[in-house]
């Protein structure tokens, strides 16, 4: 096995209304750490995403993104309290799932890019 110094892995997705993407990433809480015009770099501490201005409805309805937090409880009641739903068309939430290997809570992003919300046992 090849063993690599990896200092992060970035996913890329797209976005139906890039403006309105753009603004519900930011209500959720990650800064727009870079902008090309049709491109911005995402991110929450260490972590990040790039959002396209590109949209293929194939695509977006298979993009999934796992994000791992300490306490989907705490996650589950910030996104409650945010109502991104009444605030952004086509945001839903889905209600945390118990599963063997931990939990998860979900959203559907305004393009229709669905966000895992994990927590490991």
């Amino acid at each position: 096995m090849i063993k690599h110094n990896i200092k992060s892995i970035r996913s890329f997705i797209g976005s139906k209304d890039y403006a309105e993407s753009k603004s519900f990433y930011k209500a959720l809480g990650f800064e727009e750490a870079y902008s090309s015009g049709k491109l911005s770099y995402f991110k929450n501490g260490d972590f990040g995403f790039y959002l396209q201005d590109y949209y293929v409805e194939d695509w977006i309805n298979n993009s999934m993104i796992f994000l791992e937090v300490d306490s989907v409880d705490q996650y589950w009641n910030m996104l409650n309290d945010l109502e991104l739903p009444k605030k952004y068309k086509n945001v839903r939430l889905t209600e945390i799932k118990h599963y063997d290997w931990g939990k998860e809570c979900f959203i559907h992003d305004p393009s229709g890019v669905l966000w895992h919300f994990g927590e490991f046992i």
